[in-house]
């Protein structure tokens, strides 16, 4: 039905930065959010690291009027963080969590126990227009110049892709926001965005309203830590909102804005994070509208070639750190034997003229399993590691081909 009235989609997103106990503020800004959403009234809101099911009960009540749809996605030890409102009902829903997500001994960083995922919420808007939303988090980079993350955020990245591909079929079109823990340029983003077609909305949109180049981590913010951005004055651009259209739609970013820290009328802003918020245009067109793969083929090829390249990277690092902690096992294994001969022989009567030192001996018999426990544990997660990160080199491996290939 070309000429069919353009529809007006608002979407709001934001990293909440709600951890319990440790977040700033926490409660006091999470009611400041759900008092922003109930009078702005949004479309569709996609909120991340919201760690406290609480503070999703406490606006979910709140926004029960304005926004009678949501959905929380459980995941990990903590949970995904991730929580989606909508005006419009959410026919379905589903969580996906990546193979790979940080190291479990890595406490202080805590990725792995929060289960990085991304959730997708189908929604029903106007007759037939089904909107695909996806909210969700990749493994944050902590440090740039040494970015040990890096094999970890690549796989997810391309998970994410591939997830998106096998799953938006059937939609009208497919929005993605969240924290993506990625510049623009990186090569995680340029792989996601060739693999799939998504379009940035901040790149595409017609009027722009915000911090200077789209940034949502600034230095101005009074909860960001200063130490971070200093080879980024201006700040870096890591919050994102990706759409796309499919079948016979058509979708224009016609505003974009981001908040520039302190809410109105308040002392603190929403988060850590900037909050982003696009205004988008839907319109029917009267042919199908063509894929979006083929026109840049080489291009893709070689940001494929680039991610795979620090795939396996990532993949020999493993490997190495295998090969310590199969070693470390062996070692620990092997002091535990001697251990039980020595005392096998003391209890045959061999050196019997010697004082037999049993603290000594169980506090080094039981240093040894410990030993043992820990590094084959750390063996067996490197192993898994090993495993994700040669099946995405394959995949990669795949794709390049059959792009190589293609007419």
């Amino acid at each position: 039905m070309e000429g069919e009235p353009t529809l007006r989609l608002r979407i709001f997103d934001l990293n909440c930065w709600a951890i319990r106990y440790l977040s700033k503020r926490r409660q006091e800004r999470v009611r400041l959010i759900g008092d922003t959403l109930r009078r702005e009234g949004f479309d569709l809101v996609l909120l991340q690291e919201v760690w406290s099911e609480q503070d999703y009960s406490d606006l979910k009540v709140k926004l029960a009027g304005c926004y009678p749809f949501s959905h929380y996605f459980r995941s990990g030890v903590i949970g995904s963080g991730l929580c989606v409102f909508s005006r419009f009902p959410i026919l379905d829903t589903l969580l996906y969590q990546y193979s790979l997500n940080g190291y479990p001994y890595m406490l202080q960083h805590g990725d792995w126990f929060g289960g990085k995922s991304v959730g997708l919420g189908r929604c029903h808007r106007h007759g037939s227009h089904s909107p695909f939303a996806l909210s969700l988090q990749l493994h944050a980079e902590y440090c740039r110049d040494k970015d040990a993350y890096l094999p970890h955020r690549l796989v997810q990245a391309w998970e994410l892709a591939q997830f998106i591909r096998h799953t938006s079929k059937a939609a009208d079109m497919v929005l993605l926001g969240g924290d993506l823990n990625m510049h623009p340029e990186d090569v995680g983003i340029r792989l996601l965005r060739g693999c799939t077609g998504l379009r940035d909305a901040f790149a595409e949109a017609t009027h722009f309203e915000g911090c200077k180049n789209g940034c949502t981590l600034v230095p101005d913010n009074c909860f960001t830590d200063k130490s971070e951005l200093l080879p980024f004055p201006l700040g870096i651009r890591i919050d994102y909102i990706l759409y796309k259209a499919i079948s016979s739609f058509t979708v224009k970013c016609e505003e974009l804005k981001t908040t520039t820290g302190p809410a109105p009328g308040m002392d603190i802003p929403f988060s850590d994070h900037e909050a982003v918020m696009a205004t988008l245009h839907i319109q029917r067109q009267g042919q199908p509208a063509g894929a979006t793969l083929g026109t840049a083929d080489q291009a893709l090829a070689d940001v494929v070639t680039e991610a795979r390249t620090e795939v396996g990277v990532g993949l020999r690092a493993a490997q190495r750190q295998r090969y310590s902690s199969g070693r470390m096992a062996v070692l620990a294994l092997l002091l535990l034997l001697l251990q039980a001969v020595a005392a096998l022989g003391t209890l045959a009567g061999l050196g019997a003229e010697q004082p037999f030192p049993k603290l000594s001996f169980c506090l080094l018999a039981f240093l040894a399993l410990g030993v043992l426990v820990l590094s084959t544990g750390l063996h067996l997660f490197h192993t898994m590691e090993v495993k994700m990160l040669h099946g995405t080199e394959d995949q990669m491996w795949m794709a390049l081909r059959a792009l190589q290939e293609r007419p």
